[in-house]
């Protein structure tokens, strides 16, 4: 039976970092795929046009190469949100939310170094209410590299994963979509390599006896 799938980005990139393995999976199974980026970039905030068109470009390729059915946009600038941001963006996560009506919500780490990252988990996580989302049986935390592993080495910043994604069937189509996002790629040992992204799924499938695997921390599980 086809599953609404949510994958929620702070960033456009963040979901094929920590999540883009495991939405090809869910493409494959025929599961109906939700897209919600948070963030957008602004000329007004000193990014050139040419670069504000490339980024929409490059949010509809990848779209279509992760089979995603809608893609929802918040529009709230890039590196701008605070604890003051709640207050509007609960509100809208709630409206796409009640629109999609999502089994399964992919939603970013609560201790990544970005702060849009950890503001956007508290918003997500005030949408997963049963008695107010039935619907939502499964909320995991993915990894995002270049975030998640410069937390700061704190017990209570710590990601746990608990929950792998078998993805070897997939790695190598992770890989290209992630090249659409060329400018946040960089050469080893800049994190966000193709090289650092194929090690951590090396590690992560090495750790669950498969050759490539992505990992989340599960923090909701609703068996029904």
């Amino acid at each position: 039976m086809s599953k609404n799938v949510l994958v929620v980005a702070a960033h456009p990139d963040d979901e094929v970092l920590g999540a883009g393995g495991t939405i090809l999976k869910h493409k494959a199974n025929g599961d109906t795929i939700y897209w919600l980026i948070v963030t957008n970039i602004f000329e007004k905030d000193g990014f050139s046009a040419e670069r504000v068109k490339s980024r929409q470009q490059e949010i509809e390729e990848v779209a279509e190469r992760l089979g995603v059915k809608k893609t929802f946009k918040l529009d709230y600038p890039t590196m701008t949100l605070s604890s003051s941001s709640l207050i509007k963006m609960i509100p809208e996560v709630s409206a796409v939310f009640q629109k999609v009506e999502p089994e399964i919500v992919y939603c970013l780490n609560r201790s990544d170094a970005h702060s849009d990252h950890r503001f956007i988990f508290d918003a997500v996580m005030a949408c997963t209410k049963s008695f107010r989302y039935p619907y939502v049986k499964q909320v995991l935390m993915y990894e995002c590299i270049s975030e998640t592993e410069f937390a700061p080495v704190l017990p209570e910043k710590a990601f746990l994963p608990n929950y792998y994604v078998d993805i070897s069937d997939y790695m190598e189509q992770k890989l290209g979509i992630m090249k659409i996002y060329a400018s946040e790629l960089g050469e080893h040992p800049f994190p966000r390599s193709l090289d650092n992204i194929r090690a951590l799924a090396h590690y992560r499938g090495a750790s669950v006896g498969v050759r490539y695997a992505e990992a989340y921390q599960l923090v909701k599980y609703i068996d029904k």
